[in-house]
């Protein structure tokens, strides 16, 4: 059995937007305040500050279009891939901390390792397989 649960949204701002002009308005929308970062580099990533157990909102510069992506957060990185292959979506490019897949729809999302607090209490869980369903 591994688990997995929504980690987040992130939206993907071209490398020709402004990102901070981009937070500040995702900001005002959404009623969520900036926060600071200091583990990543503040020129390519800022989060909003959401309630707490809330999947996080980040913005990310990018090379590509700007959109909207998810990150699913998992325990078990292997299983998880081979269940969302399984259902048809494809691994597309496999960074360290993640990687990019593409759902049948052609949306693209990311799995990441744990992030949220709450991930033992509400992640879904999910049958090895060859184990009956839960």
């Amino acid at each position: 059995m591994h688990r997995s649960q929504l980690g987040g949204i992130v939206i993907d701002c071209n490398d020709s937007a402004d990102l901070q002009r981009a937070a500040q308005f995702w900001s005002a929308v959404l009623g969520y305040p900036i926060r600071s970062r200091t583990d990543l580099d503040p020129s390519r990533y800022v989060d909003l500050v959401v309630p707490p157990n809330d999947p996080h909102v980040t913005l990310q510069r990018v090379s590509h279009e700007s959109r909207c992506h998810l990150d699913l957060e998992t325990d078990d990185y292997e299983r998880e891939a081979a269940r969302l292959i399984g259902l048809g979506a494809r691994a597309l490019v496999r960074h360290p901390a993640w990687t990019t897949f593409e759902a049948p729809s052609g949306h693209r999302f990311c799995v990441v390792k744990v992030g949220r607090r709450n991930f033992d209490e509400q992640a879904n869980a999910w049958p090895a397989a060859g184990d009956a369903k839960r």
